[in-house]
């Protein structure tokens, strides 16, 4: 049987950028699909692009509701509480999947089949999607994953099964920068397994509105706090230069390890190559 797909994609004034999100889903051609968009009461053309395609008897999966929320953190429980799919995906409204992503991910999913977060390599695009870096990434490292400054699980190749969610694991609304890292090590911490996949799944955009270059003192703020909530070490010293010389022993540790992997799988060789799909 086919396992469903749900993907769900939180949005805000993103009418430049979630055409190209809203195609590169439907464009997977998987049998077995919902796109679910939770938009946040948007001011521009967003919720007149989502209508125009959802009123089309091929985007019968599209499914989407615009009305005011708390941030991207709320937008996306919402959407992973309307998902009714055995995969659940997360896909930013200004990224974009790569083609043949859908079924790497479900023979992933069937050859791992302890898995319960499965996650792939992306590439970095400009504004106008041209694509710039291949990003290569590691196998799943708890220490690293706690300790690096530099969150190595894009969520835009992330995928999750369904129970992760039915037992009840949502995003903390208290982060509105780095609710991704506090949800990941929460899932870790929780015994969740993740497997990390060698192929490229799709393409993250960096531009001036997104949260990542725009807002990277506040994004930096939330992943220290969050660093040394779910650190056993870190969580227990006080502030001051005990703490900050701890903090940056244990990141060097983690940057070694991350960029040695990377290096060892020829990252460095490749990065800058044309960017194609395995």
């Amino acid at each position: 049987m086919i396992p469903q797909i749900s993907i769900v994609t939180p949005s805000y004034n993103q009418a430049l950028f979630i055409e190209e999100a809203l195609l590169s889903v439907k464009d997977q051609n998987y049998p077995s699909l919902e796109h679910i968009v939770v938009d946040g009461a948007s001011t521009d053309r967003t919720v007149s692009i989502l209508r125009e395609y959802s009123q089309r008897s091929e985007w019968r999966h599209l499914r989407w509701v615009s009305e005011p929320d708390q941030g991207q953190s709320d937008a996306l429980n919402k959407g992973f509480r309307m998902a009714t799919g055995d995969i659940i995906g997360w896909l930013n409204s200004d990224d974009r999947y790569r083609p043949l992503c859908f079924e790497k991910i479900v023979k992933a999913l069937g050859t791992f089949p302890d898995a319960d977060i499965v996650y792939g390599d992306y590439s970095y695009m400009d504004e106008v999607g041209r694509v710039s870096r291949i990003r290569r990434e590691i196998e799943f490292s708890r220490f690293v994953l706690a300790y690096h400054r530099i969150l190595y699980i894009p969520t835009t190749s992330t995928f999750f099964r369904s129970r992760v969610f039915e037992e009840g694991n949502w995003i903390d609304t208290r982060y509105h920068y780095a609710m991704d890292y506090e949800f990941f090590l929460r899932l870790a911490n929780a015994g969740y397994r993740f497997q990390h996949i060698p192929y490229l799944l799709a393409d993250f955009r960096w531009h001036s509105e997104s949260k990542s270059s725009s807002q990277r003192i506040k994004h930096l703020t939330e992943h220290d706090e969050i660093a040394r909530m779910y650190s056993p070490i870190l969580r227990r010293m006080p502030s001051g230069m005990p703490l900050a010389l701890v903090r940056k022993g244990a990141r060097l540790l983690a940057a070694s390890r991350r960029y040695s992997e990377k290096l060892l799988r020829g990252y460095y060789f490749e990065q800058y190559y044309p960017a194609k799909s395995l």
